[in-house]
């Protein structure tokens, strides 16, 4: 699952690194570190909601809370991550707009 602090956080390691006097590229590295660490877990969580769906049509699973549980973690990571991308989209347009 993607920690809330990954996602509440705005000074992130990249924003830290280029106020400790990193450099542009390093912080271009831990960005795109973080971003495939938290793709890679929403894939995580989708392929488990999905196996244990399998497993309970399949009869192998009793536990059903568990598996609309596991749909549920899926489900809300995968609006929240659908959130954050119409919000960077949003931010992105908006530079585009700035004069300079």
């Amino acid at each position: 699952m993607i920690p809330l602090t990954t996602l509440q956080s705005t000074s992130g390691p990249a924003q830290s690194q280029l106020q400790k006097g990193g450099s542009p590229s390093e912080a271009h590295r831990s960005f795109s570190v973080q971003l495939k660490n938290a793709v890679d877990q929403l894939n995580h969580l989708q392929v488990e909601s999905d196996e244990k769906t399998k497993a309970l049509a399949a009869g192998e699973i009793d536990d059903l809370h568990d598996v609309m549980i596991a749909s549920q973690k899926a489900g809300i990571t995968m609006q929240t991550a659908v959130e954050v991308q119409g919000k960077v989209i949003d931010a992105y347009k908006e530079m585009m707009r700035m004069q300079v």
